[in-house]
């Protein structure tokens, strides 16, 4: 088993969290904060978008079962990567795009993700997702952890997070965890 980590903010870390967890070689996700400027910021002062972190997950992944490709594709499938600071009714910094990469490897594969789908012109709108070397990370407070999870009936669970899943399942069956 060879695990590897990248760090990934897509909104709100719960939505990614969530989605995330599904796939297989996937081993961990931690929800935290990271871009900032604020030392062991708290959600409170992440969500007043003073700090300059991102809502984001570290993502711990086999990639000898999850290929960084197959982890990138599934990132960019489950937000909208051409708003710049908002996702759905979330807005501000804290809810941007950004892939922080943990080596050159990284860096270089996100690049050449970006350019195909805008190749591709998979989106109307330009990709705004930065990809950006990876600085200190601070998890969340524990109630973030496993935010789904814990809290499926709620009402942000089932209105945002379900149909993010649903459209995962629905378009990457094959990297699901049985």
């Amino acid at each position: 088993m060879s695990i590897e980590k990248i760090t990934l903010g897509g909104g709100c870390f719960w939505c990614i969290e969530a989605a995330l967890q599904m796939l297989q070689g996937v081993e961990s996700v931690v929800s935290g904060y990271a871009g900032g400027t604020t030392e062991n910021p708290t959600y409170q002062a992440v969500c007043s978008g003073t700090t300059g972190h991102a809502e984001v997950v570290e993502v711990g992944f086999d990639n000898e079962v999850i290929s960084l490709t197959s982890l990138l594709e599934v990132f960019f499938t489950i937000h909208n990567p051409t708003t710049l600071n908002r996702q759905g009714a979330d807005a501000g910094t804290q809810y941007r795009s950004v892939i922080f990469f943990h080596n050159a490897e990284q860096q270089r594969e996100a690049a050449r993700i970006i350019e195909e789908l805008e190749k591709e012109k998979v989106w109307s709108d330009p990709i705004v997702t930065e990809v950006l070397p990876m600085p200190a990370f601070y998890p969340a407070e524990s109630y973030h952890q496993n935010y789904f999870k814990n809290n499926p009936g709620q009402g942000y669970c089932q209105v945002v997070i379900s149909p993010k899943l649903a459209k995962l399942r629905a378009g990457h069956e094959g990297l699901l965890k049985s």
